[in-house]
């Protein structure tokens, strides 16, 4: 409940931030097309009120996020992903068992034979034995060209 009152303040102070921004003359000309003395606002005053809206908008946004964060970590709780995911319970063992292969379709009509992707095989990277691997097949080589006569 919390979480969504402070989301919804960061929203309406992040529209008015950028309100208060657009409003703001251009100091820097934005290439060749700086404003006259005919604006919206002219005056030396309303200058410095603009920026100082700007910067306790800004704040304010900056200090929101910042709540926002620290309460949403709060409330996940101290556990971390892989805790909550229990990778410790799963057994290495039953992962590395075969699956039965599909039988291989007949290829039509002297086409190539359909390409089968390898069985996938997990290892444990920090174990002390290696994970089994999968035999690969022998390259295939094209005959050579017959020698011209």
């Amino acid at each position: 409940m919390l979480l969504t009152l402070l989301l919804v303040i960061e929203v309406i102070v992040a529209f008015f931030l950028i309100v208060v921004v657009l409003l703001q003359r251009s100091e820097g000309g934005a290439l060749g097309m700086g404003g006259g003395p005919s604006g919206f606002m002219t005056a030396r005053g309303a200058g410095d009120l603009m920026t100082r809206i700007t910067w306790i908008l800004g704040s304010v946004f900056f200090v929101l996020g910042l709540l926002l964060t620290i309460m949403a970590g709060r409330e996940g709780g101290s556990s971390s992903v892989v805790d909550r995911l229990k990778v410790d319970a799963i057994d290495p063992n039953s992962l590395n068992q075969s699956a039965p292969q599909p039988t291989p379709a007949a290829p039509a009509q002297g086409g190539p034979a359909p390409l089968q992707a390898p069985a996938p095989v997990v290892g444990n990277p920090f174990g002390a034995q290696p994970a089994p691997t999968a035999p690969q097949p022998a390259p295939q080589t094209a005959p050579a060209p017959a020698a011209p006569q």
